[in-house]
């Protein structure tokens, strides 16, 4: 299975495990979209996904706060999550208003963790 395939696979089960999930992209830390089920600005939430994902990796390391692992963006519609899924690439995880964040958080991990085993996998046998 192609690597595309194996992450949009990962983004259905997300969507079914919380159905307060409006989409999903996962891109490389340089912003190059890997795999969405966005229907509009993809490009752009990769881009500004990869840069999210810097600025929170140097803000926890400066402060001596360990490992990135999420940001969550709370918004008047909703919620923006996005999650180290390894060092290659972030998911980034849109959510309903009242989306249960305990479950989005968890969820949200869990899968970020399926798409860096699927990377690993994938990208070291290419």
């Amino acid at each position: 299975m192609e690597l595309r395939d194996e992450v949009r696979r990962e983004m259905t089960l997300l969507r079914e495990r919380i159905p307060d999930v409006d989409g999903s992209v996962a891109c490389s830390v340089d912003g190059m979209t890997i795999a969405s089920d966005l229907k509009d600005a993809v490009e752009q939430t990769g881009a500004l996904s990869s840069a999210l994902l810097a600025l929170s990796r140097r803000m926890t390391d400066m402060v001596g706060k360990g490992a990135f692992e999420e940001t969550l963006i709370s918004g008047t519609n909703g919620y923006a999550a996005f999650y180290a899924a390894g060092p290659k690439i972030v998911l980034t995880v849109l959510a309903r208003p009242g989306t249960n964040l305990g479950l989005l958080r968890l969820e949200g991990r869990k899968t970020a963790a399926n798409l860096a085993a699927i990377t690993s996998r994938t990208w070291t046998t290419q």
